[in-house]
């Protein structure tokens, strides 16, 4: 059975119009956005079987924290439906327990030999860094993804600017709480190890103190991205008093929308977070957060599959990063 348009433009991340264009040659759409919906469709057999003979089989193996963070769940779910259109693909997910640096390069180790390419989210610790870079010098390609590692040997980072996210949501709980008067807001951080959280947080004090030096953060958390450990946290403070806006650097938002709805300050409280996931949909339209930043999942899955599947063949293609974009109660797309 031939492939569809819906098919083509589900996978693409655009809609059935723009795929009609593309497909018929009309004008109107962007020359990236046409290359990736051409790309998709001859993936997918739209233009019939392909005759290449000459590709070989890849192998890339994406090492990930294990638990029940929800983005990290739709990134695998979206790693596995782009793998599965690819026969000359093959991806293996570890899922390491106990997120720590020691257990990260213990798996790094392990893959020594057994794989042609690595897409990885990590904490900038030296023995990680040191383990990847050892497997680039072997010739295996490494990708970092949604949190990068500067120094690491890498063929490139597939994510978005973190800092300009941390800005964006100060900039929101600034323009939600509104100005004139002093209010307390309370910052949690995942887990500090990933520099795309450090980032977050750099961006969200700086704006606070470039445009809103009213808000001041008087309560601070590292909760893990553990949802259990968001909610004692945010149960603390609240019991400390009342805030006037939070911003969840990471995972954990239903613990911290827990503790909300049990103090009944849900509506009193601008709640800004991160990621669009079934639950901080769900949390969107009961008014619980007022805003999620969201990185789409589906188009990291794609673009780190592409980029390492064409260093190992050596091929050179250009990246289309995500874009961040602010998710509200009256724009919430399909995930």
């Amino acid at each position: 059975m031939r492939t569809t348009i819906a098919e083509i433009a589900r996978k693409a991340g655009v809609s059935t119009a723009t795929v009609d264009r593309v497909l018929n040659e009309r004008e109107g759409v962007r020359p990236r956005t046409r290359e990736i919906v051409l790309r998709i469709a001859r993936d997918l057999g739209y233009f019939g079987p392909q005759t290449d003979s000459a590709a070989t089989g890849v192998r890339i193996d994406f090492v990930l924290p294990a638990g029940r963070n929800s983005f990290m769940r739709q990134l695998r779910t979206h790693l596995i439906g782009e793998a599965g259109g690819k026969p000359d693909l093959t991806i293996c997910i570890h899922d390491v327990e106990q997120w720590s640096s020691g257990r990260v390069a213990q798996k790094l180790r392990e893959l020594h030999g057994q794989t042609d390419a690595i897409g990885i989210v990590a904490p900038d610790r030296p023995e990680v860094r040191e383990e990847l870079n050892t497997l680039a010098r072997t010739g295996i390609k490494v990708a970092t993804l949604v949190s990068d590692l500067p120094s690491v040997e890498k063929v490139g980072y597939v994510g978005v600017d973190n800092r300009a996210a941390g800005r964006l949501a100060g900039l929101l709980l600034g323009r939600l709480i509104g100005a004139g008067t002093r209010r307390d807001v309370a910052l949690l951080v995942g887990l500090r190890a990933y520099r795309g959280h450090e980032e977050r947080e750099m961006g969200f004090r700086s704006i606070l103190a470039d445009e809103f030096p009213d808000l001041r953060i008087t309560t601070y958390a590292e909760v893990g991205d553990n949802r259990d450990r968001a909610y004692h946290e945010m149960q603390r403070i609240l019991n400390s008093g009342q805030v006037a806006g939070i911003y969840n650097v990471g995972s954990g938002n239903q613990g911290i929308a827990q503790a909300l709805h049990e103090a009944r300050t849900s509506r009193k409280t601008v709640f800004i977070g991160h990621d669009l996931t079934d639950a901080t949909r769900i949390m969107l339209i009961d008014r619980t957060m007022d805003a999620v930043i969201d990185q789409n999942a589906r188009v990291e899955a794609r673009e780190v599959i592409r980029l390492l599947t064409d260093a190992v063949r050596n091929v050179t293609s250009s990246l289309y990063l995500p874009r961040l974009q602010v998710i509200f109660r009256e724009n919430i797309p399909e995930i």
